[in-house]
């Protein structure tokens, strides 16, 4: 089997700023560290039972830190607020609720109190989105970003994809969520085929060529079955009853299996493949200096987590 990368992995197990912290590297001033944005402007705000009118403006905050304060002056008689964070890999499009992102609701009782919330999660930018009912409510929200640079923050950028690539090779897993092309030659000749990377999330097709090059796609649950299987091994599986096509095959890639793999948000990365990425990062930092230490602790962060069949 052979396989080439038909579309990378949007995010990586680690961000900058998780980076930066393992390394201890900040050259900024605290002020010159963190940067304020509006998301949403302070003022009266009509009842809206909804969370379409009411929402601020995306902020980016890929790879740094981010604290969301909400900052209700006064509620109109009866009013209540209901506002979330929202995020979105584009600017403009594409917004839902960030699990863990909605604030206490606002009512009467507390339309003083600001209240804060750290986002935690993948997406580059957030923004806010608010439901007002019963009376207009006057408030506003802000994004306060921990954007600290250094003069290495391409490098270490550099560094994250490098070590993330490393514990792949280690694991021979596909961290997140990426497209893989995988050619056979001729299908085997036991009744299934297994895929690699582990965290097989879908098959998108499997398609292969008679002698004359005519192409032809197999059809999922008539002509073959797919089993995820978890973190594990992921298989394409003949239905009972079922035979693999028997044509003559094309004498150059053949069989073509389309898969995506990968967990699919870091979140969902185990800490410890996180942890070795950040150690493998680490010792590209300082040029190798510490391998003697450092890989043999990566070898043991990944120990549980490497895929040791053949393809």
């Amino acid at each position: 089997m052979r396989t080439v990368l038909k579309t990378a992995p949007t995010s990586e197990p680690i961000s900058l700023a998780e980076l930066k912290l393992h390394l201890r590297l900040d050259s900024e001033t605290l002020a010159g560290n963190l940067t304020p944005y509006t998301s949403l402007a302070s003022g009266s705000h009509a009842v809206q039972d909804n969370y379409t009118v009411h929402v601020g403006t995306g902020i980016d905050v890929l790879g740094k830190e981010a604290i969301v304060y909400l900052r209700p002056v006064n509620n109109g008689t009866g009013g209540t607020n209901d506002t979330r964070i929202e995020e979105s890999d584009s600017l403009s499009t594409g917004y839902a609720a960030w699990t863990g992102g909605a604030f206490t609701q606002v009512t009467e009782a507390n339309d003083t109190v600001i209240q804060e919330i750290q986002y935690t999660g993948t997406k580059r930018y957030i923004r806010t989105a608010s439901k007002v009912l019963v009376a207009a409510c006057e408030f506003g929200a802000d994004v306060i970003v921990n954007s600290a640079v250094t003069a290495d923050d391409d490098n270490l950028t550099d560094l994250i994809t490098e070590a993330r690539e490393l514990v792949e090779n280690i694991t021979r897993r596909q961290l997140l969520t990426a497209t893989w092309y995988a050619y056979l030659d001729e299908f085997p000749d036991v009744n299934f085929i297994k895929l690699p990377f582990g965290n097989l999330a879908s098959v998108t097709s499997v398609k292969y060529k008679d002698s004359d090059g005519t192409e032809t796609t197999m059809a999922v649950t008539t002509d073959y079955l797919v089993e995820t299987n978890g973190e594990g091994i992921g298989r394409i599986v003949l239905p009972d009853g079922a035979s693999w096509p028997t044509d003559e095959l094309y004498p150059s890639n053949p069989i073509t299996i389309e898969f995506v793999c990968g967990w699919a948000a870091t979140a969902s990365v185990p800490k410890n493949i996180k942890r070795a990425v950040k150690l493998a990062a680490e010792d590209s930092y300082y040029h190798g200096d510490r391998n003697e230490i450092l890989r043999p602790a990566i070898m043991n962060l990944l120990t549980n987590y490497r895929l040791w069949e053949e393809f």
